[in-house]
């Protein structure tokens, strides 16, 4: 499943209680007496707490009301203030993503008390159980100058009253409510983790850290280390990936060097690693069959050193145009892109067995992303999708397969932590599909770590928890020298 690269969530910026463990009021005065200078076109002067409040309200309200995934929700926001300053769209980030991030617990002390589960409640309940503040604190920051929420009513007072003294937490709480776990995937989970199950999802409530890719066709990793610590910027060298830098602090992207120009791209290490395993070699044939925007892609392309052939395919020919851009800007000369009308377009018919290696990096529950993408827990399709999406992912798989030439090199990988779609789905495909055989990580990516090669299942398994990724799955499949090209299926693992 290809993502657009999130923003990192962190946790709120807004002023905290100071001195004596007493809190102090939200007060526009609490800014720093000199803000940094803020970029050429930005507002001069920084937004008021209150007014910083309402761009939460107004985000959230929005990420509620529509159908798309929070980040594109958020991009899209951001791009119609191009004007607010950085520190204000980090402070409205930062309680944007709390606020996702506690969704079920939030719900939870507002269904207790009898109240709505609105963005306005869950924003109230977070500053009395989450940032500590009074009634009488929280009242200043509603009604006043234009651009502060709406003023409290009684209801609202009611609400802050009652949940004076309390905390986000509560003995109370269902596990499930407590790790924010949505009800359709708590036994697959379950199942998934076992005994480290709570520890999994706690990992999973852990705003991320910024990953970028070193594009080794434009750069090295070493220089642009070297060059990011001369402007003091947090980054050290993944200790997975190794094109790979990390960055632990939060900060605003338009601080990155070589990201407007193509030297380093957002890639989760996880991720990186997923295309690591497709062993792509100079003058190979490559086929990306869920592309995306390519971020994927341009690891290959990398792999590749700009030479041989990559295709990149995809059903959106929205993610494919920005997939080109991207190829554009990474100096990427040996990748094309192919809309399909779906996984049979007479295209896979036409080159068949014509790519010595094929990834497949199948659209998922999304599962692995959730402490990236908060959200995605919550969306209804999610819950009623899981089964339709495992059949997907086979016929899928299954047509990809009739890419990969005699002694080639089939990945399948999603960005999900359940069985169902990750072992479930290989072990089904590999009945079905005699020519192809596992691949073992060791033998697949001799230089990958040994926590991550050591994985007893042979295949790729990265967690939060164990491995501070995102949650990845990939496996690896050769297919034999001489055995018959596959044909498509439409069964689904088990059937």
């Amino acid at each position: 499943m290809t993502l657009l690269p999130a923003l990192p969530f962190r946790e709120s910026r807004f002023p905290k209680a100071r001195g004596g463990g007493k809190d102090t009021p939200l007060r526009p005065e609490s800014l720093p007496s000199a803000p940094p200078t803020p970029r050429p076109g930005a507002d001069p002067l920084p937004m008021t707490p209150a007014a910083r409040l309402q761009a939460v309200l107004d985000l959230t309200e929005e990420i509620d009301r529509t159908a798309r995934p929070a980040d594109a929700v958020i991009a899209a926001f951001f791009r119609a203030r191009r004007r607010m300053q950085d520190d204000d769209r980090g402070t409205v980030l930062d309680l944007t993503g709390a606020l996702l991030r506690h969704r079920a617990r939030l719900g939870w002390w507002l269904d207790r008390l009898g109240q709505s589960d609105t963005p306005r409640n869950r924003l109230l309940a977070w500053l009395v159980l989450a940032e500590r503040r009074r009634p009488e604190q929280v009242s200043r920051l509603f009604g006043g100058p234009k651009g502060a929420p709406a003023t409290l009513d009684e209801g609202d007072a009611a609400l802050l009253a009652k949940l004076r003294g309390h905390t986000v937490e509560h003995p109370d709480m269902p596990e499930a409510v407590r790790l924010e776990c949505p009800d359709w995937a708590l036994a697959p989970l379950r199942r998934r983790f076992g005994e480290a199950f709570a520890t999994e999802m706690q990992a999973l409530l852990t705003p991320p850290p910024l990953d970028l890719r070193v594009n080794t066709i434009k750069a090295a990793r070493d220089a642009v280390l070297r060059d990011m610590k001369r402007r003091d910027l947090p980054a050290e060298a993944s200790e997975i990936a190794p094109e790979g830098i990390r960055i632990a602090q939060s900060l605003s992207l338009s601080r990155l060097p070589g990201l407007k120009t193509g030297e380093v791209e957002i890639q989760d290490e996880g991720s990186q690693l997923v295309a690591r395993l497709v062993g792509a070699r100079p003058g190979d044939r490559v086929a990306d069959f869920c592309a995306g925007a390519g971020g994927k892609t341009l690891a290959i392309a990398a792999q590749m050193q700009n030479r041989g052939r990559i295709v990149a395919c995809d059903v959106s020919e929205g993610r494919l145009k920005r997939a080109a851009e991207r190829f554009r800007r990474a100096g990427v000369h040996n990748a094309e892109t192919r809309l399909l009308s779906s996984e049979t377009d007479k295209w896979v018919k036409r080159h068949k067995a014509g790519f010595d290696r094929v990834l497949v990096d199948a659209p998922c529950s999304g599962t692995g992303t959730w402490r990236r993408n908060p959200d995605a827990r919550w969306r209804p399709e999610e819950e009623q999708g899981l089964e339709a999406l495992v059949a997907l992912q086979a016929r899928i798989l299954a047509s990809a397969a009739r890419l990969v030439k005699p002694g080639g090199r089939l990945v399948y990988a999603t960005c999900s932590l359940l069985e169902e779609e990750n072992g479930a789905q290989v072990a089904a495909f590999l009945a079905a599909h005699p020519a192809f055989h596992p691949v073992p990580l060791r033998d697949a990516a001799p230089d990958l770590p040994p926590e991550v090669a050591a994985d007893p299942s042979g295949y790729l398994s990265l967690t939060p928890a164990r491995h501070g990724t995102d949650g990845f799955f990939a496996a690896v499949l050769d297919r034999a020298d001489s055995d018959p090209a596959p044909t498509a299926v439409t069964g689904t693992p088990g059937s």
